[in-house]
């Protein structure tokens, strides 16, 4: 089949995220023989979109990607007070402010509409990943009853997902593709919509290289005290300010000879400690080492779809500490056995103090979620299933009731 993604950042150098699940679903596909192709935006930093790949077409891994040019970089003397303001009245603001909120939040590509009009109909399908940005909120309407569409929201109970615009976004697509099934039930509970698709979660790669844990501590220098790690972006919204507060009130009532270890970048101001080792980008290898010589893994996140990073751990046999508030890490973990939910600093510091002097339980629960990977997140499992999604999201779109104007 001839596949199009529609996603706002794109790049080998782009961790975690929606993004990096984008890149997993296209290179795999076009491994399974897929025609794949990418439309996206030249920016490589989500917080000014500012361009940094060159416009045009380039192969990637298989993977046919379209990158247009960003209209403007996003200005926050613009948009951070209207944003503000829309977070106040999520369901009330006047439709105009709620599509200017969405083109000043970006990325809003230059020719995104000519671009979909002009080739969209020659894909037998195509993908929008992620329900938040304007590759979606103004991609998906100018191909929907043209094409058969699919949206991959990446959707969680967050505070723009109440602004009222995705109430008509979530009822364009033929179907939907959702990693959890608590992204399922928050779409419905949101939205009022019975959501035609599949929940297939990510794909994981399980025969990937295991990590070495003592040659990340020999390249960092770090001797055999123990540390918990962090991997992914270094930003507030991903709750890293919280891990910071909690690790230090922590090892301020604890004798604990630990540390905690941070694998990414980002713009959230760091303390300069010993305690405290910050990586900045790792290879995926590297990465893995880092996972592997941990006490577990921290997913600090309170807005999660899906946590790959969660799965990798899992893949180095090691237990992580979960944001209990988020429904969807509480999810996995539960079905999972394989980490601990913790709400507020009282549950961390008890689950850190648990894995400290409980080794072999954290050991057994780095099992637990080896097998869930295995058993749920195969490969040849998840692209099945997404393969018959584009066949149900055909089947609905032969359907349809309403013509549209024809493409040519």
């Amino acid at each position: 089949m001839r596949i199009l993604y529609v996603v706002q950042r794109y790049g080998e150098k782009i961790v975690g995220g929606s993004e990096a699940a984008c890149r997993h679903f296209a290179e795999h596909l076009a491994q399974r023989g897929h025609d794949v192709h990418v439309l996206t935006s030249c920016a490589h930093d989500y917080v000014d979109w500012a361009d940094e790949y060159e416009a045009g077409e380039h192969n990637i891994n298989g993977v046919h990607v379209h990158r247009l040019q960003v209209v403007e970089p996003r200005d926050d003397k613009l948009f951070a007070p209207l944003h503000n303001w829309i977070m106040a009245h999520p369901g009330s603001a006047p439709l105009f402010e709620q599509q200017r909120w969405t083109t000043l939040m970006g990325p809003q590509m230059r020719d995104q509409r000519e671009w979909l009009l002009e080739h969209g109909h020659t894909f037998d399908a195509v993908v929008f990943m992620t329900y938040l940005y304007t590759t979606a909120t103004q991609g998906l309407p100018t191909v929907a009853g043209r094409v058969p569409t699919i949206l991959q929201p990446t959707a969680h109970d967050e505070p723009p997902a109440y602004v009222s615009i995705y109430n008509s976004v979530f009822r364009q697509p033929d179907a939907f593709l959702f990693f959890t099934p608590e992204e399922k039930e928050v779409v419905e509970r949101l939205y009022g919509v019975q959501p035609h698709g599949a929940t297939i979660g990510i794909g994981i790669d399980t025969d990937q290289q295991r990590g070495d844990g003592q040659r990340f501590r020999q390249q960092f220098e770090i001797d055999d005290t123990e540390y918990l790690v962090y991997v992914g972006r270094l930003d507030a919204s991903k709750g890293v300010g919280e891990l910071l507060r909690f690790f230090d009130a922590y090892k301020k009532r604890n004798k604990a000879k630990l540390k905690l270890v941070l694998a990414g970048g980002g713009n959230i101001e760091l303390p300069d400690r010993d305690d405290v080792v910050v990586t900045g980008f790792l290879d995926e290898q590297m990465k893995r080492d880092v996972i592997a010589g941990s006490l577990a893994l921290v997913q600090p996140s309170y807005f999660e779809s899906f946590s790959i990073v969660l799965c990798e751990a899992w893949l180095e046999s090691r237990p992580a500490l979960v944001q209990g508030h988020g429904e969807v890490l509480r999810g996995q973990a539960m079905r999972s056995n394989g980490a601990i939910p913790y709400e507020g600093f009282a549950e961390f510091e008890a689950s850190v103090n648990y894995l400290l002097n409980n080794r072999e339980a954290g050991d057994q629960m780095g099992r637990n979620g080896l097998d869930y990977v295995k058993n749920n997140y195969e490969w040849n499992v998840v692209l099945q299933r997404f393969e018959e999604t584009i066949e149900l999201a055909q089947k609905r779109f032969s359907e349809r009731r309403l013509t549209t104007t024809p493409l040519q």
